[in-house]
Formats: structure tokens, C-alpha cells, sequence
């Protein structure tokens, strides 16, 4: 009998320890943490989803705030820390085609008109010069007074620009021309 329940108590313990978090949420077969550290202040999860195009999945993307919300202009417009993170889940993604895709993001996001922003984009897109792979992370945190923390798989590779340009930055996906308005919605908290 103790032998028993001594197996019974170790394989509890194990299902426990494997277990995902109680509020993680699974999208696309990526598990998408429920917080995220930031400069020292745990932002929440308020939302994420796929981008897809031609029926293919590409990336998922997460949006982490201080406090929960649905209201896509006041998340671009906070000057508090928050971050996007894109968990790519598709070999179809290549550097050329993420710098591409984020460059009409960019033109979308501002109607055009990069002019005053244009050094901290040929920055940021620096990033993506490097191979991207399926199972890459790209972390984009916004600290108030440092600018754009940009990492790749948990790496730091520059930090870039002000509010300015990370106003540009998330209404890359944000803005009234998302680069895809499900996963605006979903990075929103609306489903």
C-alpha cells in the first residue's frame, strides 16, 4: 500500500510539474505566457492570435500590457511599457519577406509619411537582416525613456527609436490598417 500511494503522490508531482500555466493561452500550437517581464514590471497578456496569409500561418502574435484593453489607439499611444512578442511558426518566413511585410506595415501604419522616423526604421529592420527559422521569437519591448527593446530569442539585439516610433511600430498591427484585422482583434482580447 505505501508503495502505492508513493507512486500515486510522484505521478501527481509529475503532472504538476508538467502542466502549463493555469492562464497560458495556446494558439497555433505556441504556448503564449499569461505575463512578461519588463525593466522590473510584469505586464498582462491582453490578447493574441495568428497572421496568416494564403492560408498559411506565419507568426503568432502576443500584446502585453500593464492593464487589460480593447482600445487599439490607447495601447498605441501609451507611453508605458509594454511589448509584442511574434513566435514564428512557419519556415515560409524568410528575412526578406519579415522586412517586406514590416516595411508595408510601417507605410500603413503612418499613412506614408516615415519622414520624421525613417533613421529608427532602417534601425529596427537591421534586425531582420539575420536568417530567420521556424521556432524564432522576436520581442519588441517599449520602456518609456529607452525606446524599443528589441529581442530575438530572448537576446537583445538593439534598442531603437522613442514613443514616436514605437507608435509606429505597434500599429503595425494596431493601427486602422492592421496587417491583419483578426489578429488585431485577438491581440485585443476580443474574440
Amino acid at each position: 500500500m505505501n508503495k502505492t500511494l508513493i507512486t500515486s503522490c510522484a505521478s501527481l508531482l509529475l503532472v504538476g510539474a508538467l502542466a502549463t500555466p493555469a492562464h497560458a493561452l495556446t494558439v497555433d500550437g505556441v504556448d503564449v505566457p499569461d505575463t512578461y517581464s519588463a525593466m522590473g514590471k510584469e505586464l498582462q497578456l491582453n490578447g493574441a492570435g495568428t497572421r496568416s496569409k494564403w492560408f498559411m500561418n506565419l507568426y503568432v502574435g502576443g500584446l502585453y500590457v500593464p492593464e487589460k484593453v480593447d482600445d487599439a489607439e490607447a495601447v498605441i499611444s501609451a507611453d508605458e511599457p509594454q511589448a509584442i512578442t511574434l513566435h514564428i511558426t512557419s519556415g515560409m518566413i524568410t528575412s526578406e519577406r519579415m522586412t517586406e511585410a514590416t516595411m508595408d506595415g510601417f507605410q500603413a501604419a503612418t499613412g506614408g509619411d516615415l519622414s520624421s522616423i525613417q533613421a529608427d526604421v532602417d534601425q529596427f529592420m537591421a534586425v531582420f537582416q539575420e536568417e530567420i527559422q521556424e521556432g524564432d521569437v522576436f520581442d519588441l519591448v517599449y520602456v518609456p525613456g529607452s525606446g524599443v527593446q528589441v529581442l530575438k530569442n530572448g537576446e537583445q539585439r538593439d534598442s531603437v527609436g522613442d514613443l514616436e516610433f514605437k507608435k509606429a511600430l505597434f500599429g503595425i498591427w494596431l493601427s486602422d490598417k492592421p496587417a491583419q484585422k483578426d489578429l488585431k482583434e485577438k491581440m485585443l482580447g476580443k474574440r
